[in-house]
C-alpha cells in the first residue's frame, strides 16, 4: 500500500524509494515509499491527497520545499525558523505537519565526516531551500562566520538577514556574488565549502576556483554523487563528502516521524547505496 512519496519536479533520480521500501520491509510494513513527479500546478492537488485515511505523509524536494508550507495546517519549530518543509507528517485526524529533517540530517552527516562546525568558517554556495537548511544547521552548530554566496546576490543577502533572527551576535554573516572577487577571499578563510546549487549535476565547471581548494578544507556538495567539485577537491587534498550520507540521514528522521519507530539506518544507508550504483 501507498503511504509515502517524494513530491518534486523532477524526482526521476531520486533514490529515496529504495531507502525507505528497505527500511518498512525490515520492520515488515505493509507500506510502500513511490515518487510523486509534482508540477507546481499540481502541488495543491497533490498535498490534499496526503490526508486520506492510511496515508503517512510524504518528503517534498525542489521546487516546492517553500510553497508547500502554505498548503500545511502547521509547521515545527525548525520548519517554521528555516522557512522551508521536506517531510510532511500526516496527524492522526488528518491534519498535515511539515518538518525540517534536512537541518538535523546535514549535521549528522557533519558528524559523520568527523567535523564539529561550532567556531568554524563556513562559506555556503546556494540560498534556496537546502541552503537555507544548511545555514540554519550552522548557526546552530556555532559557527563563527558564515558567507552565502548565490548567483543572484539579493537572494544570499535576503537568507542572510533571515539568518540574523537565529544567530548570537557573535557570528559573522556576509553575503556575495557566486562571480564576485569577494568570494575567492572567503575560500580562502573557510575551513568548510558547502555546494547546495545544482552546479555539478550536469556540468562539468566548477563554482569556486580551483587554485583555492585544499588540504585545510572539509568540502561537502549536496548531490548524492562524485561531482567535478569534489574530485576536484580530493585532487587538492581536501576531505569530501557528498550529499548521500546528509539524504539517509533526514530520511532516517522522516521515516521515524511517519512510523515512530526507529530507523534501520544501515539498512536504509545500504539500500540508497545500491540504488545510486544502479542509476550509473
Amino acid at each position: 500500500m501507498i503511504t509515502t512519496g517524494l513530491i518534486g519536479d523532477p524526482v526521476a533520480h531520486s533514490v529515496s524509494p529504495a531507502m525507505h521500501n528497505a527500511a518498512f520491509a525490515h520492520y515488515g510494513l505493509p507500506d510502500r515509499y513511490t515518487l510523486w513527479p509534482t508540477p507546481a500546478a499540481a502541488l495543491s492537488g497533490r498535498i490534499a491527497a496526503l490526508r486520506a485515511v492510511g496515508m503517512r505523509g510524504a518528503n517534498v524536494t525542489l521546487p516546492h520545499k517553500t510553497a508547500v508550507i502554505a498548503l500545511l495546517d502547521e509547521l515545527d519549530p525548525v520548519a517554521a525558523a528555516v522557512g522551508a518543509v521536506n517531510t510532511i507528517v500526516r496527524l492522526p485526524d488528518g491534519r498535515l505537519r511539515g518538518l525540517n529533517t534536512d537541518v538535523a540530517g546535514f549535521l549528522r552527516a557533519l558528524a559523520q565526516a568527523g567535523v564539529d562546525a561550532a567556531g568554524r568558517t563556513a562559506l555556503l554556495l546556494g540560498a534556496g531551500g537546502a541552503a537555507r537548511a544548511v545555514g540554519y544547521g550552522l548557526i546552530m552548530a556555532g559557527v563563527a562566520a558564515l558567507v552565502v554566496a548565490n548567483r543572484t546576490p539579493a537572494r544570499a543577502a535576503a537568507l542572510v538577514d533571515d539568518l540574523r533572527t537565529s544567530a548570537g551576535p557573535a557570528t559573522r554573516l556576509t553575503a556575495t556574488a557566486l562571480d564576485d572577487d569577494a568570494l575567492g577571499a572567503a575560500l580562502a578563510e573557510a575551513d568548510v565549502l558547502i555546494n547546495a546549487t545544482s552546479a555539478g549535476l550536469h556540468a562539468e565547471a566548477l563554482p569556486v576556483p580551483e587554485a583555492a581548494l585544499g588540504p585545510r578544507l572539509l568540502v561537502v556538495d549536496l548531490i548524492y554523487r562524485t561531482t567535478p567539485l569534489l574530485r576536484a577537491a580530493a585532487a587538492r587534498g581536501a576531505r569530501t563528502q557528498d550529499g548521500l550520507e546528509m539524504l539517509v540521514q533526514q530520511g532516517a528522521l522522516a521515516f521515524e516521524a511517519w512510523t515512530g519507530l526507529a530507523a534501520p539506518l544501515e539498512v536504509m544507508r545500504a539500500a540508497a547505496h545500491v540504488a545510486l550504483k544502479e542509476q550509473v
